[in-house]
């Protein structure tokens, strides 16, 4: 059997932070009812995983199993060329316990500087979990190059996008209308690739 997601379903997605959820609900054209994790009192499972879908199928199984309902879950992240994929999975990591990502892209940067890179390419990777209480579950990933960018630039979207420019173009991430990143992005690549999918 085909697995399939209805209009109407309510989901739980596997996040503590009320924004994302609020952007996955845009992505996902508003047609389910969404509550997060943190809404529902569940605990976040430690990503113990090496892979954005490894530790995004963790966070939809964990979610799933404790709540009952169909869990949707991401983890995403930024990789350098010139530090060997790093931040990558750790890309939450660097900014620290507050999040505080202005402290991540400088360190970055200070990286990149101790390094004496000369390639400053990057990708984002987004990859996207469902899963079902009942054991089933589908994973895609999607991913978008550019490069670095300093100093850092805008104040649109969040996390490292200020420092990173899409091949092609001219304004960062920060510096882009919502409208525009969310077409390119690589979290909309995923959400493509779930549509097709699930949908």
């Amino acid at each position: 059997m085909a697995l399939k997601l209805e209009p109407g379903a309510r989901l739980v997605v596997a996040t503590h932070n009320p924004g994302k959820a609020v952007e996955l609900a845009q992505v996902l054209d508003n047609r389910f009812v969404l509550v997060t994790a943190g809404e529902l009192g569940l605990a976040e499972p430690d990503e113990t995983e090496t892979t954005f879908t490894g530790n995004a199928l963790l966070k939809a199984r964990a979610a799933a199993q404790a709540s009952g309902l169909i869990a949707l879950a991401d983890d995403s992240g930024l990789s350098v060329s010139a530090l060997d994929g790093a931040p990558g999975i750790y890309s939450a990591r660097w900014a620290g316990p507050d999040r505080d990502f202005s402290e991540a892209m400088r360190k970055v940067e200070s990286r990149l500087e101790e390094v004496g890179a000369e390639d400053f390419s990057a990708w984002f990777t987004c990859a996207l979990a469902v899963a079902w209480p009942d054991g089933p579950m589908v994973a895609v990933e999607g991913r978008i190059d550019g490069t670095l960018t300093f100093p850092a630039r805008g104040t649109r979207g969040f996390g490292y996008d200020p420092i990173f420019t899409p091949t092609g173009g001219e304004l960062t991430f920060g510096e882009m209308e919502p409208a525009a990143k969310d077409a390119i992005s690589h979290r909309a690549l995923a959400f493509a690739k779930l549509k097709a999918a699930l949908l």
